[in-house]
């Protein structure tokens, strides 16, 4: 298995139907964008759709903050960068980019996602196949450095007097 660092989507275009009465990106759609890198990576990973259907066992976001950087607009084309910063046995945080194919960054998203069996539904470990495919990307995603606005919170700052 070759692991890019980071995994990079397939180009996606912004669709009309994505586009709010502001003339821009709906910000709903920026999480569409995230969301289908995030299903291309999982199936690297060996958690795709055969895997929920055929094990019962698959993925679901606990945790998402995305920063919008840059508008994007109806035609605009895009490719989103998924590194994995860090897992344990049950979980997996991932750093995503958005980037206009013209380079610049649009959006920012950094996500903790829980490995579920079905039948509860609960949380559960990753079988060892999977754990040891999680356990590759990461080795290859370790030489990046850590994205610098990963572990952002939301604050306003004041101004000191």
């Amino acid at each position: 298995m070759t692991i890019n660092a980071p995994l990079l989507s397939r180009i996606m275009e912004i669709e009309k139907d994505w586009i709010d009465y502001n003339g821009h990106l709906n910000m709903a759609y920026y999480n569409v964008l995230f969301d289908r890198c995030s299903d291309e990576a999982f199936e690297l990973m060996g958690m795709g759709p055969d895997y929920a259907s055929a094990r019962r066992l698959t993925i679901y976001t606990a945790e998402v903050h995305v920063c919008y950087v840059r508008e994007l607009h109806l035609g605009d084309r895009v490719r989103v960068s998924f590194n994995l910063i860090d897992h344990d046995d049950k979980r997996l945080r991932a750093y995503q980019e958005i980037h206009h194919l013209d380079g610049w960054l649009a959006a920012t998203s950094e996500t903790l996602s829980l490995h579920i069996d079905m039948a509860g539904p609960r949380v559960a470990a990753f079988p060892d196949d999977i754990r040891q495919r999680v356990e590759a990307v990461r080795a290859a995603h370790r030489a990046l450095p850590m994205p610098e606005r990963a572990g952002r919170s939301i604050a306003i700052r004041r101004k000191s007097n």
